[in-house]
């Protein structure tokens, strides 16, 4: 493959000042909290006032009298509610309160996002904006403190569903810069719950011991609904429908998700795309089309982030012995030895259902066919990127890089769906995921060869358009994507967080490559 100019220093200078100045227009707290409850992804038009809502666990009239206080000038326009006991019966969606300042994406995701946060995380510490980075994480914390789990983003329409579980990671990244060890132990009971959140009885597959993607809610996704619609005022709904329609569908029974005759999405269909949304690759052909059988795999990503945050969580237990009493110690260091033996038998789990030794990839595993699906896809890089592939099965991937590379890095997957998280299209966390684990099994040639890649397409784009955006056509080298999108949304979102904190996190990596 034809190597890529390297930017020159000058290059590298305006894209880093664009993302210093960025961080502080994606930063939303009480200060500007009318900006923050719009929702772009919903009508909101003949809404009188944007909705906030509290958790029942606080104290209403004093988060009222709190955001009086910081907002009088636009306090009238928002209403404050708390939440009621039964998510079902909220009528009007809005925006879920958090105490603190947090960092979004950007364009139409004027939210704080699950797995996002990771990565915008990274920026932020690279960039010294600690106080930023340690009040994200912790609104993350307190997500799963008073909604029960982190959220695919804080609005009231994801309260039915996660997002991949980096949490842990935040909370050692933020570690590695404070190594504030009352920090770790504050953090550990919302991580233990969160663990569990993953364990709940429609996540887990008893018999392998491995989780799958499971959203809580029924129906069409609201901010699909609203958000999703092509220039002729279809909705993605109606796109799948009529993809239905005229194609024949064979990665999965398709009448368990349209019903043919009355030309209608099924609820399973629903349950399905929510729970897509929820791995954060939405959408893809990953589980067929429009992955709406996710339900019935057990995925290669999930189970390797659920690996890494028993791992974390090991290495938390290993930080607080070396600061604690003699008294503590014994407590602490059974506890660490009870989580390296749950990562030790995921690991054994992971490449007992998920390894395929004939394809020398790690593929999803479907839990009634019993058998994984042969669809290249980037997540097999997540074993490497958390370690728990053995050297022989990284090598194994790593032969498989050819498939993968392309002139921008990494392909999300090596088919052509018309999906925005299929081939040609590249996202920076997973040229991430792909850099980081080629580097651990003593790839470093190749993983500076794809951040190479992929930061430089970043910074040319750049210098044509003026912005990062949220995705990039890897082939064409490009963020010019729209025409290449069918289904979901098609723009590319300006901002853009985890972009930011990728190319802030690679230019590190290079620079150390090349010292």
């Amino acid at each position: 493959m034809k190597p890529q100019n390297p930017p020159t220093a000058n290059q590298i200078s305006h894209v880093r000042q664009y993302i210093k100045h960025t961080w502080q227009k994606l930063t939303r707290g009480h200060a500007d909290l009318l900006n923050a409850a719009q929702d772009p992804k919903a009508d909101e038009s003949e809404q009188e006032q944007l909705i906030i809502y509290i958790s029942q666990k606080e104290d209403a009239q004093n988060i009222r009298k709190i955001l009086s206080k910081e907002n009088p000038q636009d306090f009238d326009k928002i209403a404050i509610k708390q939440l009621p006991d039964n998510i079902l019966d909220i009528e009007t969606h809005g925006l879920l309160y958090q105490p603190g300042e947090y960092v979004v994406p950007g364009g139409r995701f004027n939210e704080v996002y699950g797995w996002d946060s990771y990565f915008i995380l990274l920026g932020l510490l690279q960039d010294n904006e600690q106080a930023l980075a340690h009040s994200l994480t912790h609104q993350l914390l307190y997500q799963v403190e008073h909604y029960g789990a982190v959220l695919n983003a804080n609005r009231t329409y994801y309260l039915t569903r996660s997002h991949p579980p980096l949490l842990s990671r935040m909370v050692l990244e933020l570690y590695t810069h404070t190594q504030d060890s009352d920090d770790l132990l504050k953090a550990l009971p919302a991580l233990i719950t969160y663990y569990d959140y993953w364990l709940q009885p429609e996540h887990l597959d008893k018999e392998s011991g491995l989780s799958r993607y499971w959203d809580f809610g029924n129906g069409p996704a609201p901010e699909v609904v609203s958000g999703e619609c092509d220039d002729q005022g279809r909705t993605h709904f109606d796109r799948v429908k009529e993809f239905y329609r005229e194609n024949k569908v064979e990665a999965y029974d398709l009448s368990l998700y349209y019903d043919a005759e009355r030309d209608e999405l099924t609820e399973l269909f629903y349950k399905g795309d929510r729970t897509m949304r929820e791995s954060g690759f939405d959408p893809t052909h990953r589980f067929g089309p429009f992955s709406v059988d996710i339900i019935h795999y057990l995925p290669v990503c999930l189970n390797s982030l659920l690996y890494q945050m028993e791992q974390d969580i090991v290495t938390i237990y290993t930080h607080l012995s070396e600061h604690s009493s003699q008294e503590q110690q014994p407590q602490f260091q059974a506890e660490r030895q009870r989580w390296q033996s749950r990562a030790q038998q995921r690991q054994r789990s992971i490449n007992q259902y998920l390894w395929d030794e004939e394809q020398g990839l790690y593929l999803d595993y479907h839990l009634t066919t019993r058998q994984r699906r042969h669809y290249p896809y980037a997540t097999t890089f997540y074993p490497l990127w958390t370690g728990l592939a053995s050297s022989a099965q990284a090598q194994r991937v790593v032969d498989n890089l050819p498939t993968f590379e392309a002139p921008g890095g990494v392909r999300t997957s090596t088919y052509t769906s018309g999906n925005q998280w299929d081939d040609p299209f590249g996202w920076a966390p997973l040229q991430l995921i792909a850099v980081e684990g080629l580097q651990r099994y003593g790839n470093n040639k190749s993983a500076t060869r794809l951040a190479r890649q992929f930061v430089s397409l970043v910074i040319e784009d750049f210098e044509r358009t003026g912005s990062i955006v949220e995705k990039y056509d890897l082939n064409a080298r490009s963020s010019e994507v729209s025409q290449g999108i069918q289904y979901g949304y098609s723009s590319n979102e300006i901002g853009f967080g985890w972009t930011n904190g990728v190319v802030l996190a690679l230019l590190k990596f290079l620079e150390e490559s090349d010292s």
